[in-house]
């Protein structure tokens, strides 16, 4: 204020009005109508400041008088006489409590600028983090806090927290008109501090709700928002990323360690290991092994372990078990710096239905269909997602863009596709709605998978989407342009699911089965397929791989052996879920650690061996990787040999001279003296025996060099022969 008097003058205020009823009772819906200074009739100005728990209240050192009946206070200045654009207040709460001081948050105009609004409505604001959320920022020199959400038809929103004693009266928010975009600027908050928003519903239901868009939140049980610190992160693998945008992941090895960062280790009394310590203990141990990606189970905020994070309540919010959101940029940055990616596990199909988060966030539906023949996953008790909606679907794509940019992620392995692209999927006749051509493709979501593929391409370079899809629909990894989805790539569900089906029977019937091995080569380039052997699969009484397996315990290490042969002598990218590398006999369970003391036991520490080795062939040898997704890297040398039960192939590079030859026997019995066709005339050597001793086998192989015989064989003009071991592959390489 430019004159400050001693006492308030003696200018009649103006009698309690409907607006500060309104104020009063937590339902005006623009509080600047009534709070902040305002021009006055007399010339002057007027400063009105509601403050339920003040029983005075000064500005420059002049008491304010309290408007009757109400927990306003005012304070009006003659003629001529303004206040400072951000009156600082001080007052002292009921019972002569302490004194407290603040600069009046409805001093400070509008922040978000229309043509955020206008981007924000038309679904097609990408970097929305940056402007919805809490954000620190500083005003006119005054240091606090801008909240901004999105809530529309309601007649109220409000910042609750212990800065206003979680009284939804204190902050409400000004609405930016047909948006549904409500904000405020509340000087002094500072990071660290929980905050909520109370939205008062277009029918009179009062929610508390988390901040869509929250950066931070805090340790279940707690349900609150953090105001997430907005120190800018130093980042120090600038050559990872440079080198990324030219990344030829159709041609280069890729071969991903999936794991669950809540249960790979735990400390002794059962608490979780942090992103430090997994930066200190996993990074060498899965660089050790020769994996090129580590995948993480969904690490955006939720309140249950026991869904492994596939229930997100904070998409925005790296959950708080492991630490702060720098600690999870200390952990990417240094997976980068030792040469090793990052994916996510990112679940856009579903979210729960826990009422202090997305689920009827006004009282209405808004982010998910309110019919729930569209709304509901009713098998997994969870909601989904209005992807016609601009502002949901804005969400989730600028989602997307948010890991990828503030985490330097290196890809997202998109959770459940098919339930997104299918009306139907899951449901029974007459508990869906058809689309406006009446077919059950969901067209909505189509659209927000392909725009969300486009933006990530366009933008991130070299960045991977893979697609979790378990159907036939067609050009899942094909591009957008051609009538794709536009991943990059696809798991490959039947691969999976054949294999598994086939090694879990006995030896002595799988030759009736040998079809389920040979199937996948008629439809393996339709897509860029991953070779998925994930979590899915050793969870809910499907047993581990190891249980999985058939015989005696020596002919279950074997058959693993051979299982994971096969995985990597076929085209595709590769990826195993922890635990899986050194054969752990139990099933997952998330709220344990892995078996590591199986690794003091040689049969477990020896398949470790065998995956570190067939990652280190796949990585340096380009016939298993450069062609994976092309027919001509691969050919059967014998693909009919059901009676033997034995396999033997071909992988080619873009070099004639890349060859690897491959040949796997799926029975304990030794084959001595096995002859192949194999191309062109030249000797061969084993570089790599599952059988090897130092893999627990029976050490079965041919330690010498294999010479090429001009006797025609197979289709090829030279043959050689070969001693295959039991339930063992071997992998040969030509030699000059």
């Amino acid at each position: 204020m430019k004159t400050s008097p001693k006492a308030a003058p003696k200018t009649a205020l103006p009698a309690i009005s409907e607006p500060i009823l309104r104020l009063q009772k937590g339902t005006h819906h623009d509080p600047f109508e009534v709070l902040g200074p305002h021009a006055a009739p007399n010339g002057g100005a007027l400063l009105r400041e509601f403050l339920p728990a003040a029983e005075v209240v000064e500005v420059a050192g002049t008491r304010m008088a309290r408007v009757p009946g109400t927990d306003c206070f005012e304070l009006l200045l003659p003629s001529g006489q303004t206040f400072e654009p951000h009156p600082e207040l001080r007052w002292q709460d009921k019972g002569a409590g302490a004194w407290h001081t603040l600069q009046s948050p409805y001093s400070f105009p509008p922040q978000l600028g229309e043509l955020d609004l206008y981007l924000l409505g038309e679904g097609r604001h990408f970097e929305a983090w940056k402007v919805l959320g809490a954000r620190q920022k500083t005003i006119d020199g005054v240091a606090g806090c801008l909240f901004a959400v999105w809530a529309p038809a309601v007649q109220r929103v409000s910042v609750i927290g212990d800065f206003n004693d979680w009284d939804g009266r204190r902050h409400p928010m000004r609405c930016r008109g047909a948006s549904g975009i409500w904000e405020l600027f509340i000087p002094g908050l500072t990071a660290g501090m929980a905050y909520k928003y109370e939205i008062l519903g277009s029918h009179g239901h009062l929610a508390k709700k988390t901040d869509p868009y929250a950066r931070q939140m805090f340790s279940r049980p707690e349900t609150s928002s953090c105001i997430a610190d907005d120190t800018p992160y130093a980042w120090g693998d600038k050559g990872w990323i440079d080198a990324r945008a030219h990344f030829d992941w159709q041609h280069r090895p890729v071969c991903i360690y999936e794991l669950h960062p809540g249960s790979w280790r735990r400390h002794a009394d059962g608490s979780f290991y942090s992103w430090g310590e997994l930066t200190a203990e996993l990074i060498p141990y899965v660089r050790e092994l020769g994996y090129t990606h580590i995948e993480l189970l969904p690490v955006a905020e939720h309140p249950l372990d026991a869904s492994w994070g596939y229930q997100v309540s904070g998409y925005y919010a790296p959950t708080a078990r492991f630490g702060s959101p720098d600690d999870f940029r200390v952990f990417v940055d240094a997976c980068h710096q030792a040469d090793i990616g990052v994916l996510l596990d990112w679940v856009p199909a579903h979210f729960p239905k826990d009422d202090w988060a997305l689920a009827r966030f006004t009282g209405d539906a808004v982010y998910e269909h309110a019919d729930p023949r569209r709304g509901e996953h009713q098998d997994w008790g969870t909601l989904i997602f209005n992807f016609g909606r601009n502002e949901v679907r804005n969400f989730l794509v600028a989602n997307a863009l948010y890991w990828l940019d503030e985490f330097h992620i290196d890809g997202l392995r998109v959770d459940a596709v098919a339930s997104m692209l299918y009306l139907d999927y899951s449901r029974k006749e007459g508990e869906w709605l058809p689309n406006q051509y009446g077919g059950r493709e969901n067209i909505e979501a189509i659209h927000f998978l392909r725009e969300m593929n486009t933006e990530v391409h366009a933008r991130f370079p070299g960045v991977l989407t893979i697609a979790e899809e378990s159907t036939a629909w067609p050009a899942v990894s094909r591009p957008v342009e051609l009538g794709g989805l536009g991943f990059s790539m696809k798991w490959n569900m039947g691969w999976m699911n054949d294999s598994l089906d086939y090694i879990e029977k006995e030896p002595v019937y799988r030759k009736y089965q040998h079809n389920q091995l040979t199937f996948s080569q008629m439809y393996a380039w339709t897509e860029n397929f991953v070779l998925p052997l994930s979590h899915d699969e050793v969870v809910h009484m499907k047993k581990s791989l190891l249980d999985k397996m058939p015989g005696d315990v020596w002919q279950r290490f074997a058959n693993l052996r051979l299982f994971y042969a096969w995985q990597y002598a076929h085209p595709g990218k590769k990826l195993l879920f922890m635990g899986s590398e050194f054969g752990q006999w139990n099933e997952w369970k998330e709220s344990g650690q892995l078996d590591w003391v199986l690794l003091d036991f040689p049969a477990h520490d020896g398949i470790r061996a065998l995956l570190r080795d067939l990652n280190h062939l796949y990585r340096n040898e380009a016939a298993l990787h450069a062609l994976d997704f092309d027919p001509r890297g691969f050919r059967w040398i014998d693909c009919h040999d059901a009676d033997q039960s034995v396999l033997s192939l071909v992988r080619q590079g873009h070099n004639d001279a890349d060859k690897i030859v491959v040949l796997l026997n799926f029975t304990p019995v030794p084959r001595v003296g096995y002859r192949i066709g194999v191309p062109g005339n030249t000797a061969w050597r084993e570089v790599l025996n599952t059988d090897s001793e130092f893999y627990g086998g029976s050490n079965l192989g041919n330690g010498r060099l294999l010479h090429s015989q001009n006797q025609p064989w197979m289709g090829f003009e030279h043959s050689i022969e070969v001693s295959l071991p039991p339930l063992g592959a071997i992998f040969l390489k030509p030699q000059s």
